[in-house]
């Protein structure tokens, strides 16, 4: 199967979810075999909604557009373009998913599949209605992937390669566990900002997209401010406001009710504005409907523990602070060729 033969998969299926992306679902009868996976596919998204309380309509929506928008011609066309993809003899590699926002996993099972090799694939128990089906849509677009994407809930064998995603703490029984084969292991990271105080409200607006969306789940949420001695946070509450409907979320309301008490029992100083908290805090994972935040006194000295701290931090958000720094707000817009971790999952599954 040639690269372009991917690459046009791919950009089908990107055609394919963009019918979900936007609020009112709308039929679009130009769409390959569209009359036998439309409906079904509603029905998918209805069962992942159902079956995970945080899988609301809205954040479904977003991650469905957000992959709509990523798998056009010309971005897998750049992104794959640095890659020698002619020698590639493909390998078995298995793919363990993690499940904390909608298709969170989707771009290494992409990754794998456009390098040329086949995918295992062992999903979240909490997110394991969609991929499937849209692997299915693949098949039918794409008759040569089939036979090339197999899932499991069982143990996995029979793999050359793998790529896992976990807690810390079963990334550790991941690395021993894989220690014999070629592997990228990943473990928690959260994501910081940067202020200065002179941030504009539309600034802190944007930032406000980067804490709430996914409810904070997602590793590229930031969960953690870094702003100077004496910062009033009274614009951050107003440029934040509008996204006061989150606290009508039944589980989002249940965790924040739960951490305030703690907070309260507890006699811990924190902010709070009826749906968010903020908190002084050295850790960068914050609880959820809570924001961590540390004084700094010297730009410099910041860079030098960000540094220092790089391993436990997947984005730091800011403007003109450091180098590959997020802009304001776009930390849940990452680019096919933005990685995890910052490792090259093509360039490793060249080299396996």
């Amino acid at each position: 199967m040639q690269l372009q033969e991917r690459i046009n998969a791919f950009v089908k299926l990107g055609d394919f979810l963009g019918q979900f992306s936007n609020e009112v679902v709308t039929k679009n009868d130009n769409i390959e075999y569209n009359n036998l996976f439309f409906d079904g596919f509603k029905h998918q998204l209805k069962l992942a909604q159902e079956h995970n309380g945080w899988f609301t309509k809205e954040t479904i929506t977003f991650a469905l557009k957000s992959w709509s928008d990523a798998l056009t011609l010309d971005n897998l066309t750049k992104w794959m373009s640095p890659y020698d993809l002619n020698a590639v003899s493909p390998k078995q590699v298995a793919i363990i998913m993690a499940g904390n926002i909608p298709l969170v996993g989707f771009h290494d099972f992409l990754s794998v599949l456009m390098s040329g090799h086949n995918v295992l694939v062992k999903q979240s128990s909490n997110d394991k209605q969609l991929l499937p089906y849209l692997a299915k849509y693949l098949e039918h677009v794409a008759p040569d992937f089939k036979g090339r994407m197999s899932f499991t809930e069982d143990k996995i064998e029979n793999f050359d390669a793998v790529i896992a995603t976990g807690s810390n703490n079963t990334a550790r029984y991941f690395e021993y566990y894989f220690k014999g084969k070629p592997s990228i292991i990943r473990n928690n990271r959260n994501s910081v900002a940067v202020l200065t105080g002179n941030e504009t409200k539309g600034d802190l607006k944007a930032l406000s997209e980067d804490i709430f969306r996914y409810y904070g789940l997602g590793c590229r949420n930031v969960s953690k401010l870094f702003v100077p001695k004496g910062y009033n946070f009274d614009t951050f509450f107003e440029s934040v406001y509008h996204w006061h409907p989150i606290i009508e979320d039944t589980k989002y309301a249940n965790n924040y009710d739960y951490n305030k008490a703690v907070y309260l029992m507890s006699e811990f100083d924190m902010l709070e504005n009826g749906f968010l908290m903020i908190k002084e805090d050295q850790s960068y994972a914050s609880p959820i409907a809570t924001v961590f935040y540390e004084f700094y006194d010297d730009l410099d000295e910041l860079k030098k523990k960000l540094k220092a701290d790089e391993q436990q931090i997947q984005c730091v958000v800011s403007n003109g602070f450091i180098e590959n720094e997020i802009a304001f707000g776009d930390t849940q817009k990452p680019q096919l060729w933005d990685y995890a971790d910052s490792v090259d999952s093509v360039e490793f599954l060249l080299s396996i």
